[in-house]
């Protein structure tokens, strides 16, 4: 069954999220797109499409999310608000492994201002070719679920 990516962005990263879109319809992959528009011509904020995104991850509707805004950290610190969420600012390859293999990351975060659009893309592909490490990583993945369920 193909997983469903929900792809969020804010004015700044709407250009790398259409390239990042366009890819993903060249998978298996369904892609929901939670804006913005590619015609936006004005500044939105990037609360509201992380929250849009990572909210339905923690519901369950999604099985991962992309979020791309001018430095992508502001769209991580919306998401890690929600239940479930593990979402994580890349810039290179050794950041995008690190985040999947050993933190399990289900939302990718990325600058638009800050990293090469088609390396942005690589990023992507490898993040999504990247398996979870397991074993002690998932012990660290649970301690953080029990953080969560303290809120």
């Amino acid at each position: 069954m193909a997983q469903t990516i929900g792809i969020g962005c804010d004015h700044a990263g709407k250009e790398l999220k259409q390239l990042i879109t366009d890819m993903l319809k060249l998978t298996t992959y369904t892609v929901v797109d939670y804006g913005v528009a590619a015609d936006c011509k004005t500044s939105v904020d990037y609360p509201d499409y992380a929250a849009a995104v990572a909210g339905d991850l923690s519901k369950g509707k999604l099985d991962l999310g992309i979020l791309v805004c001018g430095t992508g950290i502001g769209m991580q610190i919306t998401a890690n608000k929600f239940s479930g969420v593990r979402a994580a600012v890349v810039w290179d390859e050794l950041s995008t492994k690190m985040a999947k293999e050993h933190n399990d990351v289900n939302v990718l975060c990325l600058g638009a201002r800050m990293t090469n659009h088609m390396r942005a893309c690589d990023l992507t592909k490898q993040w999504l070719d990247t398996a979870f490490g397991g074993s002690r990583h998932q012990m660290r993945l649970n301690k953080i679920r029990e953080i969560e369920q303290k809120k």
